[in-house]
């Protein structure tokens, strides 16, 4: 029987190496919080190339039935909720409930991917990710990122660009 690749152990790993995407996986200590900044040091990268993956909820907690969406923008920033809600499309959104959240993604919080996840969510990614060459993700687990170009990440997730942060 072949061994599975060891990267392959989370879905987000599975879809960049079944589409072929060029991109490198990193280990690390995750620490216990603040986990874009531990990623980044360990990384020895800049802060601003670390991105991590926000859920919001686009029904401003009204109704029985959620719709979740994905934010992703760098670790060094944060979310402005009207920009995200505008740029899905909505009047109003709030931060998802993190059971809600990884109910719907199959990860834990600290270790969410825009990819891979159970039910793939409408994704935007801010705008500046396409000024570095490549950026970091969430691999799927605390202590595990991927390198890739934000366009191929924007491909894999489905995503548009769009300006998300707080000014």
């Amino acid at each position: 029987m072949p061994k599975k690749s060891p990267h392959a152990a989370t879905p987000a790993l599975k879809i960049v190496e079944d589409y072929s995407i060029d991109h490198h996986v990193y280990t690390f200590e995750a620490g216990k919080d603040h986990f874009g900044d531990h990623a980044a040091a360990a990384l020895d990268v800049e802060p601003e190339r670390v991105l991590k993956t926000l859920v919001i909820d686009l029904t401003a907690g009204k109704g029985p039935k959620r719709k979740l969406a994905v934010c992703v923008i760098p670790t060094t920033h944060h979310l402005s909720l009207k920009k995200a809600a505008a740029a899905h499309g909505v009047p109003k959104a709030t931060m998802a409930n993190p059971h809600d959240v990884s109910k719907s993604s199959g990860y834990i919080p600290g270790g969410i991917s825009p990819l891979g996840q159970k039910t793939p969510l409408p994704t935007v990614i801010e705008e500046t990710a396409v000024l570095f060459d490549t950026v970091f993700i969430s691999g799927g687990r605390r202590g595990l990122d991927i390198e890739l170009n934000a366009e191929d990440l924007a491909e894999l997730c489905q995503a548009s660009f769009a300006d998300l942060l707080v000014e």
